[in-house]
């Protein structure tokens, strides 16, 4: 999990994981309303200052992806701290679940502990909400369980997917379950599933989309989980025949034959690096060695929460892409319509 940017709201952390991103200008901000894809907070999917045309890569694939090897936890804490672009209330962080008890230390603390609210996949960007308040963490989780009752999204992800759906927009529905295989917990779809199965671990999901932008044979993609499950949206993307870019471990279940996509068993197709064709490595200006390291391009793009104390008005906070993603949307001239 790689962490970049971070909100405090009375008791509650909101930390945009960007892949190391390290921004210092403002990028998370809240509204009243939150239709649409951010727009309403000035934020585009384009990176301020860049050209139209797509550069070399040089030495650096992946501009902006931090390498957390090469960090001690003391470096990860300043960097951490650095992070934050706004803060009211009592100092509240989140970061790698290690380096937490020194990360609250820092900002003054002391020995409260960070609880995590919400949290996306350790591969995916964007935002992780914390509260140092278990009144507020509990608040909400239950707003959130309510939302997901009533079948109201609060978040929404952007993605990148090598291929583009057949439709518009839709839901994707899946009764999906986990299986251990050869030491990797892999998400199995399910096919008519029985009351048993559903006993055994089986649970339906239901995911929203919407095509934002086409080209260059890909899509960007907006996503609103309706369920929670591991790995959802990228196994949803795969049964559109459209694995989300960066995927290495789902992506090989999507098969071609004379330019026709089709899925394959998921039971017996093992996790691979995901293979790109020639005409898109050319558009992402990178080689087959650097495309088998191509992060995974998911990111929480938006979360809307209700107001922190009573007679608040709702909040929708964002967070920025990191910057190989805006670049990746540059490449494939996608942009936002």
């Amino acid at each position: 999990m790689r962490t970049v940017l971070a909100r405090e709201m009375g008791g509650c952390s909101v930390l945009g994981r960007i892949w190391g991103v390290w921004r210092r200008r403002p990028g998370v901000r809240a509204v009243p309303k939150a239709p649409g894809f951010g727009t309403e907070a000035g934020h585009r999917l384009r990176p301020r200052g860049s050209s139209k045309r797509s550069r070399p890569l040089g030495g650096q694939p992946f501009p902006g992806l931090l390498q957390l090897e090469n960090l001690s936890r003391e470096e990860l804490v300043d960097v951490l701290r650095a992070a934050v672009v706004d803060q009211k209330g009592k100092p509240g962080e989140l970061t790698l679940f290690s380096v937490l008890p020194e990360l609250s230390q820092s900002l003054g603390l002391g020995d409260q502990e960070l609880q995590v609210v919400q949290a996306s996949g350790k591969e995916t960007s964007g935002l992780v909400l914390l509260s140092s308040c278990p009144q507020t963490a509990s608040r909400l989780q239950k707003f959130f369980i309510h939302s997901r009752r009533a079948q109201r999204p609060t978040a929404t992800y952007c993605a990148v997917t090598d291929g583009i759906p057949a439709t518009s927009e839709g839901k994707i529905q899946a009764a999906l379950k986990l299986e251990h295989v050869d030491g990797v917990d892999l998400v199995i779809p399910v096919k008519s599933p029985s009351r048993k199965d559903f006993q055994e671990g089986v649970k339906r999901t239901l995911s929203h989309f919407r095509v934002v932008a086409m080209g260059s044979g890909c899509a960007l993609v907006q996503l609103q989980p309706l369920t929670v499950f591991p790995s959802q949206l990228q196994v949803h993307m795969v049964l559109q025949l459209c694995p989300v870019l960066g995927d290495h471990t789902y992506s090989a279940r999507v098969g071609t034959v004379l330019g026709q996509r089709f899925l394959l068993p998921a039971e017996s197709t093992k996790p691979q690096r995901q293979v790109l064709d020639e005409a898109l490595l050319r558009r992402l200006c990178l080689t087959p060695s650097q495309a088998a390291q191509l992060p995974l391009h998911l990111h929480l793009h938006c979360l809307h929460l209700p107001g922190m104390r009573p007679g608040e008005a709702p909040m929708k906070l964002l967070a920025p892409l990191p910057s190989y993603f805006s670049r990746t949307l540059q490449c494939l001239g996608l942009h936002q319509q």
